[in-house]
């Protein structure tokens, strides 16, 4: 009987330790707290710079116009595209820094679920419950700033 408990106590740390460590590597970088008073956040593309070859539809310009209302948002949640491993960004405000945000489908549609979330009033924890929850993949972009 002692050497049940014994394994059954070794089986849930090693279960509850696992869990732990998965649902830290799920979770792609964010910044958990608003930036601090004051901090000047990296400027995201705006006017003319959503001009171009990159920009072929009207989702991509209206995505960034978007982010562009609500930066503070934005640097509190994570992007599943997980180009904090591939290019290092740190938030979902670093996609909308350069083009990345107008070449990945993943990060308009957090981008713009994240504006939409916002004009309905709910928190950013809100929000970001959202975008864990993957709520952003129902948005058609191509349905957006049409």
């Amino acid at each position: 009987m002692r050497r049940i408990l014994v394994c059954l106590a070794v089986g849930m740390l090693t279960v509850g330790a696992y869990a732990q460590w998965v649902t830290d590597a799920d979770v792609p970088a964010y910044h958990a707290e608003a930036p601090v008073h004051g901090t000047k956040l990296p400027a995201l593309l705006s006017g003319k710079q959503l001009e171009g070859p990159l920009f072929q539809y009207p989702w991509q310009k209206k995505v960034y116009e978007d982010a562009a209302k609500v930066p503070n948002v934005l640097y509190q949640l994570p992007c599943f595209c997980r180009c904090d491993r591939a290019l290092g960004h740190t938030s979902l405000h670093s996609c909308f820094e350069g083009l990345h945000g107008a070449e990945c489908s993943t990060c308009a549609q957090e981008g713009y679920y994240a504006y939409q979330m916002s004009l309905k009033g709910k928190t950013i924890k809100q929000i970001r419950e959202g975008v864990m929850g993957k709520e952003f993949q129902s948005i058609d972009l191509n349905s957006i700033g049409m």
